[in-house]
């Protein structure tokens, strides 16, 4: 019976029923298709959920022309934008960030970096939830990138310190692992791996991550951290006191 359940749960969840959907699909195209259309779409994400027809209104013709005059492929322009918005985010401009990302996704919808940086710009809101949503989108076009799989985890580490619900925790803490495994030397991930360990109170495996992400890189070590980690344990090397 307890099976039955649950599996009626999720067909439920998963919309098991075509025609609910369907009607879903349909409702939400009728609503991007009806979303008010202005240049302040361009500092929204996906440039607030309307379509890229409309997209290409907010840009103009002439930009469009342009970028089909002076790069081999949009697909190769859209890489180009992604990395130009990755550059204004280290310079803290994360309005002209946007719109770069914006840009990205309106060129190659198969651009991940694309997405993904418009999760790590989405990052900077009360709730990660729009964050998570834009790096899912991200892995899905690219389910094996080390650096989204990060952010990811570091997503749901944040959601889980405002929800405090263990499955956001659980489930950081998988993306974090399967960023390690796909590049061990991600500063990053160790760091946040780390903060896991730290909510789940295992505090020895807490200061083994540090010490990995310590000895790969020291650029945004987080040491009001490491002040928390010592309150619960101290240091087992010594290193920090």
């Amino acid at each position: 019976m307890k099976n039955i359940l649950v599996l009626a749960a999720l067909l439920l969840a998963f919309g098991a029923t075509p025609t609910l959907a369907q009607r879903k699909n349909k409702k939400e195209k009728a609503s991007a298709a009806t979303a008010p259309v202005s240049k302040a779409n361009r500092l929204l994400p996906l440039f607030g959920g309307i379509s890229t027809a409309q997209a290409e209104q907010v840009v103009g013709p002439n930009f469009l022309a342009d970028i089909d005059r002076n790069f081999p492929s949009r697909a190769e322009a859209s890489k180009f934008f992604s990395t130009k918005g990755f550059e204004y985010l280290t310079e803290n401009q994360p309005d002209t960030a946007m719109y770069r990302f914006n840009l990205a996704w309106l060129l190659d919808q198969k651009n991940a970096d694309a997405y993904r940086g418009l999760g790590v710009v989405t990052s900077r809101n009360p709730t990660p939830d729009e964050s998570i949503k834009l790096l899912t989108q991200a892995l899905a076009v690219n389910p094996a990138d080390g650096n989204t799989l990060s952010d990811l985890g570091a997503s749901y580490l944040i959601r889980f310190e405002q929800t405090k619900k263990k499955k956001d925790l659980t489930t950081g803490m998988e993306y974090l692992q399967k960023a390690i495994a796909a590049d061990p030397n991600n500063a990053v991930a160790w760091q946040q791996m780390a903060r896991g360990y730290y909510f789940q109170e295992d505090y020895t495996k807490a200061w083994e991550a540090v010490h990995k992400g310590q000895g790969l890189n020291m650029v945004g070590f987080d040491f009001g951290f490491i002040g928390e980690l010592l309150a619960k344990q101290p240091d087992p090397t010594g290193k920090f006191k």
